[in-house]
């Protein structure tokens, strides 16, 4: 079972960072209005009935342990929402233990045929019988397994042996999207640095954080200041400061279509059915700011510090089935200069993001990445002849039931330059003092870097295994904020 962080003593994203994470498909100087995911627009109030797709929303509360139950191939056998409950998992035996507990919608016995809605009979957990749990002990990232074999009773249920399993054993033929927004108190947290601040805002006037922090609602902020210092083999004796926040509001964006289902031909030559197309992503707001002051006495190579870990469990409740999306964000700064270069300087940058990746029979699995950025320098001052980068980034992924889909690295930066030459002229015989002249040029930018992979996981959907990780692709773009003469 994976450790988690402590929680937190104020609760807390996007990474993330949720996440989170993105890269950028647009000028990144240009007004926030990016589109959210494909179908993302859909509404999540949508119902079952005939043609409509399913409703996705995030769980209540009271379906914090919910669990979905699926008999593919028999008569009434589509998921539908039971009283069944994990009692505990075993995730290096795969064996867990299913109980009934209260009172609800319960499977027929699979021997006795379905009988009108609301009067089925009660019977056990049976072989072929597809579970999707909320997170449960011994599951924490969510439960989607296969019963292969009832073991027996025992004081606590039913034990059953399970294997892994696809999405599309529940969802079969149905659709489904929508976008949901992630709770910003139910992040993990874990301070990796003494003075890292996280704040957060959530409906009925809620707050958490240092006083007089202002988040909006439904955000979380990262706050962090820390000194470099100067790096093993950096030619300058040189110390710098760096401080500066993210604020994400994150959002978790799904979508199945079962409708336009086609058997594909996979490797080993046999043939399997799976939708017809799918997105897992992450998006939503994105602000920071972040300042570096002094002489980065770095290498060439980027020294990366890490100050904030978090992570999130959200249950999206897809029709009668509850998904688990697991997001983990890592907040760092990165630093590369020559250590000569003196440095003031503050930047602003605010927009939106989406990454994700997204599934069509004719194309397999593409990535989805865009980000539309404003920023602005809130004070410049570059000195002396040199070259500094500072990043405040955040590395995100985000998957389901445990299983890591999409990997993606987002890192805004500010970079400056300088260049010039110092003359000194004494007359000759004189005791004057020298003339001391300076001339030259100092030119401040600011960008945004992504990269990242779509891993073999995403083919949890039940699409065609990816054979290898599909690189984002690494995503460059950047702008002049400031130049100047020295």
């Amino acid at each position: 079972m994976r450790k988690r962080p402590s929680r937190a003593l104020v609760p807390a994203l996007a990474a993330s960072a949720l996440f989170l994470a993105a890269g950028c498909s647009a000028d990144p100087v240009q007004s926030s209005a990016a589109a959210r995911t494909p179908d993302a627009g859909a509404s999540a109030t949508a119902t079952a009935n005939g043609d409509q797709p399913l409703a996705v929303a995030a769980a209540p509360a009271t379906a914090a342990t919910s669990t979905a139950v699926a008999r593919p191939g028999t008569a009434g056998g589509k998921a539908r929402q039971t009283s069944l409950k994990v009692k505990s998992y075993d995730s290096h035996t795969r064996r867990a233990v299913i109980s009934t507990l209260g009172k609800g919608t319960s499977w027929p016995s699979p021997s006795v045929s379905p009988t009108p809605a609301g009067t089925a009979t009660p019977g056990r957990t049976a072989v072929g019988d597809v579970i999707a749990s909320a997170p449960a002990p011994g599951a924490p990232d969510g439960l989607l397994a296969k019963v292969t074999k009832v073991i027996g009773e025992t004081a606590d249920g039913t034990e059953v042996q399970t294997a892994p399993t696809t999405l599309d054993t529940l969802l079969g033929d149905d659709d489904a999207k929508g976008t949901v927004p992630v709770d910003p108190a139910s992040f993990d947290v874990e301070r990796l640095l003494p003075d890292v601040k996280v704040s957060w805002a959530k409906t009925g006037d809620i707050h958490s954080g240092p006083e007089g922090t202002k988040v909006p609602l439904g955000s979380l902020r990262v706050d962090v200041a820390t000194k470099v210092a100067t790096a093993e083999g950096a030619p300058a004796s040189a110390g710098a400061s760096v401080s500066g926040f993210v604020q994400v509001k994150p959002e978790v964006d799904f979508s199945y279509g079962g409708g336009a289902s086609t058997a594909s031909t996979a490797s080993n030559g046999s043939t399997a059915s799976g939708p017809g197309a799918a997105y897992l992503g992450v998006s939503g707001d994105w602000t920071s700011q972040w300042a570096l002051k002094g002489r980065a006495g770095a290498t060439a190579k980027p020294v990366r510090l890490p100050f904030a870990k978090l992570h999130a469990d959200p249950v999206l409740q897809v029709g009668p089935i509850p998904v688990v999306v697991n997001l983990d964000l890592t907040c760092y700064f990165e630093i590369s200069g020559d250590g000569r270069v003196t440095v003031d300087v503050e930047q602003d940058l605010k927009g939106d993001f989406k990454a994700g990746g997204t599934f069509g029979t004719a194309a397999g699995w593409t990535p989805v990445n865009e980000s539309h950025m404003d920023s602005s320098p809130v004070r410049t001052s570059v000195t002396t002849a040199g070259s500094v980068k500072a990043a405040l980034g955040a590395q995100a992924t985000v998957g389901l039931y445990g299983a890591v889909g999409v990997t993606a690295d987002l890192a805004p930066y500010l970079r400056g330059e300088a260049a010039g030459t110092v003359t000194a002229t004494t007359p000759v015989g004189s005791g004057a003092k020298s003339d001391v002249a300076a001339s030259g040029s100092w030119a401040l930018y600011g960008g945004l870097d992504l990269s990242g992979t779509l891993q073999i996981q995403l083919a949890i959907f039940g699409t065609p295994v990816i054979q290898h990780a599909i690189p984002l692709g690494t995503l460059h773009r950047e702008w002049k904020l400031a130049d100047g003469k020295m």
